[in-house]
């Protein structure tokens, strides 16, 4: 038994027996108060046990994560809310994107556009495109990376959303660097 195995020991001991004799104390003044008590503690115990379990199932649903399969194949699953969604690091920075067939390009947020160097005040939003909220101006920028788990791209076009927009989105521009992209009913494959 290792120094810090014994020190373990003794520590749950000294819990063991506070919080037993103060069980003991509370089961001789008030037994029905005590019990009640000791139910919703177990409850609550039983619970934190059942979630720690079912921890990686939740997860699973709840925060679907993309993988990469060999050097150049990338699978996403099918989030809750009916999207596909990428985490790349553009400039080395991650950047959480929605795959976007109806986008041309590959369009980042303000915000994320700052996160990855892009000095966003300086940008001509020039251009425009068309979104199911109206019409937007667009700046187009140069990323110098974009990372996809292990496919790696230089210089790529992009351009940086003028008006609101909540996620980066991968648009057909980048898709179409793929040799392979599948939809399978709760998969995205993207292969090159």
């Amino acid at each position: 038994m290792s120094d810090d195995d014994f020190a373990r020991l003794i520590y749950l001991s000294l819990l063991f027996l506070a919080v037993g004799g103060y069980l003991l104390v509370e089961l001789r003044r008030k037994p029905g108060r005590a019990m009640q008590q000791m139910a919703i503690w177990g409850l609550i115990f039983l619970g934190v046990i059942g979630a720690a379990g079912l921890w990686q199932d939740l997860r699973h649903d709840l925060m679907p994560r993309q993988s990469a399969i060999g050097d150049n194949r990338i699978e996403a699953p099918l989030a809750a809310d009916g999207h596909y969604y990428l985490t790349a690091e553009v400039n080395g920075v991650p950047v959480r994107f929605v795959v976007d067939t109806g986008a041309s390009d590959i369009v980042l947020t303000r915000r994320d556009a700052e996160r990855a160097g892009i000095a966003t005040a300086g940008l001509a939003f020039i251009g425009q495109a068309q979104t199911a909220n109206g019409l937007v101006a667009t700046a187009p920028v140069r990323l110098d990376s974009l990372a996809l788990g292990p496919i790696h791209d230089r210089n790529l076009r992009a351009v940086v959303n003028g008006g609101q927009m909540d996620t980066s989105l991968l648009g057909m521009a980048y898709l179409t660097r793929f040799a392979r992209v599948e939809f399978s009913r709760d998969r995205l494959v993207l292969e090159r």
